[in-house]
């Protein structure tokens, strides 16, 4: 049982966005730019989606439902174990699962590479072995994703319907999104328009609803009554702060492509583009331990944005302009 926890656990860890923007972005934009691009907007979509309609599908999640619920009557309560990550503090509705991480990052986007790559193949071989190769990747994705469904439900934090709910939602989003061709050669204005539109439309929405009388943070008392360890409780699952990190990224993502300090790797060596891959990751892991305090919302709101802009340019700017640098620097000591 403890193998199967902790399984589990990694399973909910890989598929949180978290996962996405700090480890899965880095590596594929050294390597396959558009892929990269298709999983920041995705994710950042999908998720934007999921908050606001959240907030109107008022969904419950398992381990404080089972307390609150009238429908067992007299009858014991099931007695669920919680985990650390058990105790989100958003509704439980998966309108948009966090398991199209997993399904852009290595199932939709590969697999649709290398079906990609079958047609334009230069031989019934090549073909044969890509098509082997796509097959088996999806195969081994379906796998996976089961994998992380079971998690959500072992660890109390959604219900079945939910999931698969999110997973049909999460696919569908996916799909829409990736074909819009303007995320790839999209302006800074368009990323800094997009990213005050999806804050404003999200904000304006949750005032008109408070001014309805809507209690929109009803989950947070629900999450800080029955998780049975308060500590658990973090203020970074919370509505407003995956809205404020989100954004953080699509703000980062266009001020890094389109900084004059951008350098586009694909025009350099293989080499070049696993030292800023291998670089990148170290200093992500570094930025990844700086923590705020949740004393003050607006603060810590606040540092997140930041923190996710500026994950995003070491990822996109900082990192390969200063090995480009480095690099050159180095060439002119040969010469010289």
């Amino acid at each position: 049982m403890d193998l199967l926890h902790r399984l589990f656990n990694l399973a909910s860890s890989v598929a949180d966005l978290h996962t996405t923007f700090f480890l899965f972005f880095p590596i594929w934009f050294h390597l396959r730019k558009d892929t990269a691009l298709r999983l920041i907007w995705v994710a950042v979509i999908g998720d934007w989606l999921n908050l606001v309609l959240k907030w109107v599908l008022f969904g419950e999640r398992p381990y404080w439902w089972v307390h609150e619920t009238r429908f067992y009557g007299n009858d014991p309560v099931p007695a669920l174990k919680q985990f650390p990550i058990t105790c989100e503090t958003g509704p439980g509705s998966k309108v948009y699962s966090r398991l199209h991480n997993l399904c852009l990052s290595f199932g939709f986007v590969t697999c649709s590479d290398l079906h990609y790559k079958v047609l334009q193949g230069t031989s019934i071989n090549t073909s044969l072995c890509v098509r082997f190769l796509q097959m088996g990747l999806c195969a081994v994705m379906g796998l996976v994703l089961l994998i992380v469904c079971m998690s959500r439900v072992y660890m109390a934090a959604h219900f079945p319907h939910q999931v698969i709910a999110g997973i049909l939602t999460g696919i569908l989003v996916a799909e829409v999104v990736s074909q819009l061709k303007s995320i790839y050669s999209a302006s800074l204005n368009y990323y800094i328009l997009t990213t005050v539109f999806l804050t404003s439309f999200a904000v304006g929405f949750y005032l008109l609803l408070k001014a309805m009388g809507v209690d929109l943070l009803w989950t947070m008392e629900r999450a800080q009554k029955w998780c049975v360890h308060p500590e658990w409780v973090h203020l970074d699952t919370a509505p407003f702060a995956s809205l404020l990190r989100n954004m953080g990224t699509l703000a980062g993502l266009g001020l890094g492509l389109h900084s004059p300090l951008y350098t586009d790797t694909k025009k350099r060596g293989y080499a070049f583009r696993i030292g800023c891959i291998t670089i990148a990751l170290v200093l992500l892991y570094v930025l990844d331990g700086w923590t705020f305090s949740p004393d003050n919302h607006m603060t810590f709101y606040s540092l997140s944005f930041g923190k996710s802009t500026l994950a995003i340019l070491i990822s996109t700017t900082l990192v390969p302009w200063a090995l480009y640098k480095v690099f050159a620097i180095q060439k002119e000591d040969k010469k010289s």
